[in-house]
């Protein structure tokens, strides 16, 4: 059970969160062409892959609680699980309570031929964060502190 779980939580993570950051980090490209139909697609796919993450979290609790060699991979109170949770919670606010609501103002604004300049570095820091968290959770799942 514990290489089924492992394989679908890395199958997940691989394919749900990997669309998400490239979205989040490339979503300034269309911004600054002023390109509506890139930014509409950077904040569907934002949203959808989002979404999809939660299964990546879910599986990974399943994994964490398989018994191996007599006991469970890990618990919720190691440092490296409860802060890869709470860094993912903080990546899921970012993209849909501040990327994603910028994207759909500057696809509108776009739409309307108004500038959307004030908003390219906005998109980009945030893009950028989402990034950078994700890249924390890969290094806390590999290295494992206090685990």
């Amino acid at each position: 059970m514990f290489k089924i779980l492992l394989a679908l939580h890395l199958l997940f993570a691989i394919f749900a969160v990997g669309p998400l950051v490239h979205a989040a980090t490339t979503a300034a490209r269309g911004v600054r062409t002023g390109d509506g139909a890139a930014t509409a697609s950077s904040s569907r796919v934002l949203r959808v892959y989002s979404s999809a993450s939660v299964l990546v979290v879910l599986i990974g609790f399943g994994l964490m609680s398989v018994k191996r060699h007599g006991k469970t991979i890990a618990e919720f109170g190691d440092t490296w699980i409860w802060l890869s949770a709470l860094l993912w919670f903080v990546a899921m606010g970012i993209v849909t309570g501040a990327l994603v609501p910028t994207l759909d103002k500057v696809t509108e604004k776009i739409g309307k031929q108004e500038s959307v300049v004030t908003l390219t570095s906005r998109v980009a820091a945030l893009g950028g964060v989402v990034a950078l968290i994700f890249a924390g959770i890969v290094f806390l799942m590999v290295y494992k502190p206090g685990g």
